[in-house]
């Protein structure tokens, strides 16, 4: 066992990831990067890494390696990875022969609907987490606010904000930074092992509202366009999407249209000790790059 202070990332090459290490860089925490790509290596530096370890996650080696020193692990899986609980054992195994002293899961908002795939894979994770024998904390963050900047092209051009399920359909949303920030808490602070966190943010928005808001912030109408989801399934093919990633979106569009996907901020705002991030308050942070 070690008594450095460092805490790995997995999957520090993603969207999460990169918030992750910048919030804990932000606060002088050393930090040992994951990377699954050579070239990735630089940018986790210029987001504030003080190691980088480049290997598979899914291969026991790279991650023992990984693990080997560290005080904690935050734990993210790629996305839509249907041997999700596989990289988790591999994990946990690393973390336990390394004498990692906390344990930080990545999970999801209501990982025990079954309906949608992707979220049920974290729940079985989750499970093998809790009989690990690690102390852990388990982080179930809504759907990032984030997201919706991937249509940022056609809401400046077109005045359209695209989606594959229904307009009046309600889902929490969450600014990333904010489960950066509590992130940097949970594996900074004491007392937060052994507890399960649902992170949302306070506001329960439409694609409707969503596009509304971004006209607010262009100062022109942005409406929600909704398109087939057998259109979006082609368009995604076409993009490189897999048949398995394809199919388990589907479902959790199907999901949102028939139940959306609904949390409460009041966790997020305990953690963090103020109010969550708003939507409008988030979109203009970017209205500068939206055209």
């Amino acid at each position: 066992m070690s008594d450095s202070n460092v805490i790995l990332v997995t999957g520090a090459g993603g969207k999460t990831g990169r918030a992750i290490v910048r919030a804990l860089s932000s606060e002088s925490v050393p930090v040992r990067a994951l990377m699954h790509r050579e070239e990735q290596a630089a940018e986790a530096k210029d987001h504030g890494a003080s190691e980088v370890v480049v290997g598979d996650m899914r291969a026991a080696e790279a991650m023992a390696e990984a693990a080997r020193g560290a005080r904690a692990v935050y734990h993210i899986t790629p996305n839509m990875a249907s041997d999700e609980v596989a990289m988790v054992d591999t994990a946990i195994e690393a973390a336990l022969a390394a004498g990692v002293k906390h344990f930080v899961y990545h999970s999801v908002l209501h990982p025990q609907t079954e309906a949608m795939p992707h979220h049920w894979q974290k729940l079985r994770a989750e499970e093998r987490l809790l009989e690990s024998g690690l102390p852990f904390t388990i982080l179930r963050p809504a759907v990032y606010m984030q997201n919706a900047l991937a249509h940022r092209a056609r809401i400046a051009e077109e005045g359209v904000y695209p989606v594959p399920y229904a307009a009046d359909a309600g889902v929490s949303m969450v600014d990333l930074e904010d489960v950066a920030r509590v992130a940097v808490k949970v594996l900074t602070e004491p007392g937060h092992e052994g507890a399960t966190y649902e992170l949302c943010g306070r506001e329960i928005l439409s694609p409707a509202e969503i596009a509304e808001i971004f006209g607010r912030a262009l100062g022109r109408p942005v409406r929600a366009e909704v398109i087939s989801r057998e259109t979006w399934a082609a368009r995604s093919r076409e993009a490189g999407l897999g048949d398995y990633e394809i199919e388990t979106l589907l479902a959790m569009f199907a999901y949102y249209e028939r139940h959306g996907l609904i949390g409460n901020p009041n966790v997020l705002e305990w953690i963090l000790g103020r109010p969550a991030a708003g939507f409008e308050e988030f979109v203009e942070r970017f209205a500068s790059n939206l055209g």
